[in-house]
């Protein structure tokens, strides 16, 4: 697992995004039934407090938040506010991958699957090395031992 370079919460976000875990909508509970299983291997976070925010659902190592989306995201000034988070999240290397809540009470199937595939993308080649690099090795590729 990677280290969590994920922004600090602002104050008040972590007791907000415990509040939210209560609280769930019926798109995000369905959704969590399927994410706390680990897909893949994958582990995801729920109500996650990141900055000023809670991502609906983050995963770790893939740096992918997924937000669902209601209707509310679509009027008012809600697009232009969930824009200036998305580029805010991305400063700190977090992807933000965003699903219409119908879509996902439509076809749970196949929303997962766009998650899962959108995590993978993101994953790196390798986990970076231990602290202190690799062990040494000698001229045939063994370890040197102690």
């Amino acid at each position: 697992m990677f280290k969590d370079h994920t922004p600090q919460p602002k104050s008040g976000a972590v007791r907000r995004a415990r509040k939210q875990r209560r609280a769930m909508s019926l798109p995000e509970v369905l959704l969590w039934q399927e994410l706390r299983k680990r897909p893949r291997g994958l582990k995801f976070r729920r109500q996650h407090p990141a900055d000023a925010y809670a991502l609906d659902f983050y995963c770790l190592d893939a740096r992918l938040a997924i937000e669902i989306d209601g209707q509310a995201h679509d009027f008012g000034e809600r697009p232009s506010r969930d824009a200036m988070r998305d580029a805010r999240l991305a400063t700190s290397g977090i992807g933000t991958l965003r699903i219409p809540a119908k879509d996902l009470l439509r076809d749970l199937e196949t929303a997962l699957a766009g998650i899962l595939v959108a995590c993978v993308a993101r994953l790196p080649l390798h986990h970076p090395a231990a602290r202190g690099g690799p062990p040494l090795r000698d001229k045939l590729g063994e370890d040197l031992g102690d």
